[in-house]
């Protein structure tokens, strides 16, 4: 029979005490270990309750803005991220089926995209400059706006100006809400962005919806029309937060400490003279060298306090005995503190230290390549958010008012459909950091079909597999044709010469090299599918598993 634990509850035992106690979180539970939070509430919260006052949202967009401005390494870190990720910009690959379109459609972007005159409202930036700005602004700010405009062109504004009302900050009676600016509907669905007048007063309370502009979120076909790029670590989140929120205390922790050693060092360089008197009754000159402030002592008495500058000569009372002191400056303990700081910032940026501060003294070349090993995962994560984002949503505008412009476009939408719209975009890569090693991968991998054409050349970074094979076949034609007409010349000139075209080139080809993997003491293997010997015992030095690329 179960025992009643109603009004007189029986008792626990200690087992069933202890037992109970280790049922749940430890960190749920108070302990002298855990400082109080605020923000933190019992019964849970969505993510825009953690930014729901403007006055803190705003105010934290503001510092992250006057940390990139200030600080001396975030701004560089910052810089250095992007550069990593964009480099000299995505490519496009249209992939609409039809040979014809897909270049048709990759010129036009071509020449739209190059032109800041087309490309950008304000007539200033590239498309590039836009990728490189847009992750910028997404790091510092937290999210910004891309609105696609009736002539083609694109118009970027700040976090900043996407706010809301003060009197239209209350949640409606449909269930919709509006947070810093975006209206969103009771399923999390945007639905309107209002963005503020651009001449307001930063200073001001927005509080008249007759400041605002609202442009609606979509289309009357559903499609989007507003582009907010921003990247939300919950489901709950409506809008960005600057990437630099974790590390604020950490940087301006860093200012004062790379300033007080600055300071130590200044005063560490100024030479003083101090004079020892000791003969009774010696005057003591007064000569004022710096600024001085009165001080009163605790007894009531004051005391004159003289700011130091190089060269000043200090003279002791009668008596009196000084002595000069030379500091350790820098010492010890700055480098591993400010090492700390330094590693905390580029953390938070996701860049490896030695990339952030570009000194790979830090570490060794496997160090090096391990680390950026491990961070070029995160610089893909950040290139495929930017291609959703930003680059997909660009680019089927630019083609719905091609297509709307031009009825050959529009003809050839009718035939393929949406396949009309299909289209991938190529990253930018990073070079080798081994050139022979590398590319000696790269070899085994196209010679065994372990990768195709074009997929290697999208992890390498080309434009596309296509326009790199046209401009070899381009290349080798011009070289061709050059030493044709060169052998025909000599041939003219000297009759019993005979020289042939091929002598006066060397254009490489698969028999021309040949692939060895050798593994560890089983010593030369096979050969390279010709016939050819595919090295000699001399490559076993290589060391085993190692790709050798051989020249013939």
């Amino acid at each position: 029979m179960a025992r009643r634990r109603g009004q007189f509850r029986e008792p626990e035992s200690i087992t069933e005490a202890f037992g109970n106690l280790r049922q749940s979180y430890d960190m749920a539970k108070s302990s002298r270990y855990r400082r109080k939070r605020t923000g933190v509430v019992a019964s849970g919260s969505g993510a825009d309750y953690h930014y729901r006052t403007e006055s803190e949202y705003f105010g934290a967009m503001e510092l992250a803005r006057d940390m990139f401005r200030n600080n001396v390494v975030v701004a560089q870190g910052i810089r250095r991220l992007v550069a990593n990720v964009v480099q000299e910009g995505f490519s496009p690959d249209a992939q609409t089926g039809d040979e014809g379109i897909d270049a048709e459609l990759t010129a036009r972007w071509q020449s739209w995209s190059t032109d800041p005159d087309q490309c950008d409202r304000a007539g200033e930036l590239s498309f590039a400059a836009m990728e490189r700005l847009s992750l910028q602004l997404r790091i510092v700010d937290g999210d910004l706006l891309c609105l696609p405009t009736q002539d083609g062109s694109l118009q970027l504004h700040e976090a900043h100006r996407l706010r809301s009302p003060s009197n239209c900050r209350r949640k409606r009676a449909d269930g919709s809400a509006l947070v810093h600016g975006v209206l969103i509907d009771r399923y999390r669905r945007r639905l309107e962005y209002w963005l503020t007048n651009e001449d307001i007063d930063p200073n001001s309370t927005l509080r008249a919806v007759s400041q605002i502009t609202k442009y609606p979120a979509r289309d009357s076909d559903g499609r989007k029309q507003v582009f907010h790029i921003y990247d939300p670590d919950r489901v709950s989140q409506t809008r960005g937060v600057t990437a630099l929120a974790p590390s604020a205390d950490t940087a301006g922790m860093g200012d004062d400490l790379f300033f007080a050693q600055l300071v130590k060092a200044q005063v560490s360089s100024c030479w003083t003279i101090l004079h020892q008197m000791t003969q009774e009754g010696l005057a003591v000159q007064d000569a004022q060298h710096g600024e001085r402030t009165k001080e009163t002592r605790p007894d009531g008495t004051t005391q004159t306090i003289e700011g130091i500058a190089p060269g000043m000569e200090i003279f002791g009372f009668p008596g009196e005995t000084l002595s000069a002191f030379s500091p350790n400056v820098p010492n010890a303990e700055f480098f591993q503190h400010a090492m700390l700081i330094l590693n905390f910032i580029a953390i938070n940026l996701d860049l490896p230290v030695a990339v952030f501060l570009l000194d790979p003294r830090l570490t060794n070349f496997s160090g090096w390549r391990g680390a950026m090993d491990q961070a070029k995962f995160r610089f893909r994560q950040l290139q495929a958010w930017l291609i959703r984002h930003l680059h997909r949503p660009v680019w089927q505008f630019k083609v719905r008012q091609w297509m709307a412009d031009d009825s050959a476009l529009r003809s050839n939408y009718v035939k393929l459909g949406e396949q009309f719209f299909a289209h991938k975009w190529n990253p930018p890569g990073w070079p080798y950091i081994e050139p022979l090693k590398d590319a000696s991968a790269d070899l085994l991998r196209l010679r065994h079909a372990l990768i195709s054409r074009r997929r290697w050349a999208a992890e390498r970074g080309f434009e596309s597999w296509e326009q790199l094979a046209k401009e070899i076949v381009a290349d080798n034609a011009r070289l061709i044709r050059e030493a044709k007409t060169a052998a025909d010349l000599l041939n003219t000139e000297f009759p019993d010469l005979g020289v042939g075209w091929r002598e006066l080139i060397s254009l490489s080809s698969a028999d021309s090299t040949s692939l060895k993997l050798s593994l560890g003491d089983e010593g030369p293997s096979g050969s390279d599918g010709d016939g050819d010997a595919a090295g000699g015992n001399q490559d076993n030095q290589n060391g085993p598993g190692q790709a050798v690329l051989h020249v013939a």
